[in-house]
């Protein structure tokens, strides 16, 4: 059978495949376990629905992931992939996010605690070689200074993620159909550069699928969130992937620039930084904590104008597809990158992040 072809039948059927567990696992969940992630009624944390509803998306998400490790050796020969030090790293991270998370919906974890097991996480990537190469490149042996401050680059990457993603999850569909469209972008990144036979595209298309099965059940009106059992899961999944596929790959000239890879994941993950970024900074201007919930998001702020829910997810989705334009434009298509590029995309940017923090700061006060 032809290569290609061999392919397209494996990640296709796969793709299926676990859309339909994903659908599966959730409904069984559903309709077996109605309590799980339901927090104590007396809690004091201010939550978008008016509904407690089932915390139980992320363990399809985990499942699903660990389902797509095991699946490689099936399809490929190369199985020594697996035992690899950056994929047991992503294991292992993942695994540690997936139950810390797990415990949060269940027990309700203190945030000093989620804090350091995120900050273990990231930790966990860096020792294991998944690391941001920021200043220090594809240098072998780069200037202690230049590691350290990668290091703690992808420390504040991996913990302001997975805090990004789990605060994002304000609204049915949202954080589900943002996180789509990344793992697109970086399967489309995979493609561009002709990396066909990764274990990182099973892990993607795994993902995506659980995520397309869940969202059947989280759009609005939803039957469940994917709680943090699901935001803290993505949030690391989604921060490996983005040091690996974003901050780390050359454009298709085999160009690595530091201030075109910066843009690149700024764009691409650019609604959970600018609603983390704008509930974070309304807070510290009322004095208080960025980490208590509230409806202030930019959601609720859209929200508030006026547009349904339905509508509020659509506007992300149409702002995630522009965005992954303007990355097909800056990785393929561009290829003397200079400062006029840099000025034109941080123009882009800074309209973006007005647009959706200039209607949360007038409902803020």
């Amino acid at each position: 059978m032809d290569g290609k072809l061999y392919l397209v039948l494996v990640y296709s059927s796969y793709f299926i495949s676990t859309v339909i567990l994903s659908f599966l696992i959730n409904g069984l969940f559903l309709k077996f376990a109605s309590t799980l992630g339901i927090r104590n009624a007396n809690e004091t944390v201010i939550r978008w629905s008016p509904q407690a509803k089932p915390s139980l998306g992320g363990i399809s998400f985990y499942i699903i992931f660990l389902i797509s490790i095991a699946s490689y050796p099936i399809f490929f020969e190369q199985s020594k992939v697996l035992f690899s030090k950056p994929l047991l790293g992503i294991l292992a991270a993942c695994t540690l996010a997936f139950l810390m998370g797990l415990s949060d919906d269940a027990y309700n974890t203190r945030p000093l605690l989620k804090f350091m097991i995120q900050v273990g996480c990231g930790l966990i990537l860096v020792s294991t070689g998944t690391y941001i190469k920021f200043l220090s490149g594809s240098n072998p042996a780069p200037e202690p200074a230049k590691l350290y401050f990668d290091y703690a680059l992808t420390l504040f990457w991996v913990v302001g993620l997975m805090n990004s993603i789990n605060m994002l999850d304000n609204m049915d569909g949202i954080t589900t159909l943002v996180s789509i469209t990344i793992i697109l972008s970086a399967l489309f990144i995979l493609y561009l550069n002709n990396d066909n036979y990764s274990i990182h595209i099973l892990l993607l298309i795994g993902v995506l699928a659980a995520l397309i099965g869940f969202l059947f059940f989280n759009w609005h009106p939803s039957k469940m969130f994917m709680g943090d059992t699901g935001s803290q899961f993505l949030g690391l999944f989604l921060a490996a992937m983005g040091i690996i596929y974003f901050w780390n790959t050359p454009d298709v000239h085999g160009k690595l620039i530091q201030s075109k890879q910066f843009f690149v994941t700024i764009l691409t993950f650019a609604i959970p930084i600018i609603d983390t970024t704008t509930v974070t900074i309304n807070r510290l201007r009322k004095g208080k904590s960025p980490f208590v919930g509230g409806k202030d998001h930019t959601t609720h702020s859209l929200f508030f104008m006026g547009l349904t829910e339905k509508r509020i997810a659509i506007l992300y989705v149409g702002i995630c597809f522009v965005s992954m334009f303007f990355n097909l434009l800056i990785i393929k298509y561009i290829e003397h990158w200079g400062y006029l590029h840099i000025f034109l995309f941080t123009v882009y940017y800074a309209a973006l992040f007005w647009f959706l923090y200039a209607p949360a700061r007038k409902h803020s006060r």
